[in-house]
Formats: C-alpha cells, sequence, structure tokens
C-alpha cells in the first residue's frame, strides 16, 4: 500500500525545473521526497502517495532525462498506481504544452488523477543564449511552486486525494 508521502520527480538544465522542486518540496514538508529523475526507479513510485513531475520542455517535449524515467519506470508500475494524485510543474522557453501532453498521455495510461491545473512557467527563451541561461525563479513563481507543494501534501495527509 502506498504512503501518503509526495514524490517530487524533476530534471533540470537549466536550474528553473530544479528550483520548482525545491521550492515545491519546502513546502510540503517531511512528507515530501525530492529525487532528481535519474535516480527514480519503481519502487520510488510504487511507494509514493501522489507525485509531481517537474521538468523543462525541450524542443517541444518533456526533457529528455524525465522521458527516461518514465520509459525505465512506466511498464514495471502499470496497474499498480491507479488513482494516485498528481501534478506538473513546467518550465518552458514558449509554450510548455508538448512536454505538458506527454505527461498526461502517461499519467492516463498509469491511471493517476490530476489534482491541480498545469503550472507552466514560460521563461520566453529564444536564442540559444537565453535558452541555455540559467534561471531564476521571481518571488510569484516561487510562491505557486510553495503553494502546490503544500495543497499536495495537505491533500495527501488528510486522506483527501
Amino acid at each position: 500500500m502506498a504512503s501518503s508521502s509526495l514524490l517530487i520527480i524533476w530534471h533540470s538544465r537549466t536550474g528553473a525545473s530544479q528550483a520548482m522542486a525545491k521550492n515545491a518540496a519546502e513546502a510540503a514538508g517531511e512528507e515530501a521526497r525530492l529525487l532528481p529523475a535519474e535516480k527514480v526507479e519503481p519502487a520510488d513510485l510504487l511507494d509514493a502517495g501522489g507525485f509531481l513531475f517537474v521538468c523543462p520542455e525541450n524542443l517541444a517535449s518533456m526533457s529528455g532525462m524525465m522521458k527516461d524515467m518514465f520509459d525505465r519506470c512506466y511498464y514495471p508500475c502499470l496497474g499498480k498506481l491507479e488513482g494516485r494524485p498528481f501534478a506538473t510543474l513546467i518550465a518552458a522557453g514558449s509554450d510548455g504544452e508538448g512536454a505538458q501532453r506527454q505527461i498526461d498521455r502517461i499519467a492516463k495510461g498509469w491511471r493517476l488523477k490530476r489534482i491541480a491545473e498545469p503550472v507552466i512557467f514560460n521563461f520566453d527563451a529564444q536564442e540559444p543564449e537565453a535558452i541555455l541561461a540559467e534561471k531564476t525563479l521571481d518571488e510569484e513563481r516561487r510562491k505557486q511552486c510553495r503553494e502546490l507543494g503544500e495543497a499536495m501534501a495537505e491533500g495527501l495527509r488528510a486522506g483527501i486525494f
């Protein structure tokens, strides 16, 4: 049986997604487990009560490392995660919808339950220098990440999800 813990899985190249994940985890408190995508194993997913997937959109897709995590864990977890809550935080250079759609399709296959609208931060990076530059979050974006992490953790603790 899954715990009431929140597993926050993240991948970042320029710092934005990592900062998003860390802010969510800090607000979620002790029930949150922050884990980089490359270290996630099926057992980590099976042990969690809910998920927050945090990644950048690269070339209109979720980042390769996040895709790799789903590739490695999808079939071992298939049929074992039904009904668990999830949400997403996407860092995008333009719209982020491609990454969001991919995660939603995988979540549908696992029969996860979306509990919050997608959060997509558009960093408006279109030139190579801007795309590759380190990103920081302004206070409003940090607040949104913290609110989502806190709400997910509280919902899991209270048995709402």
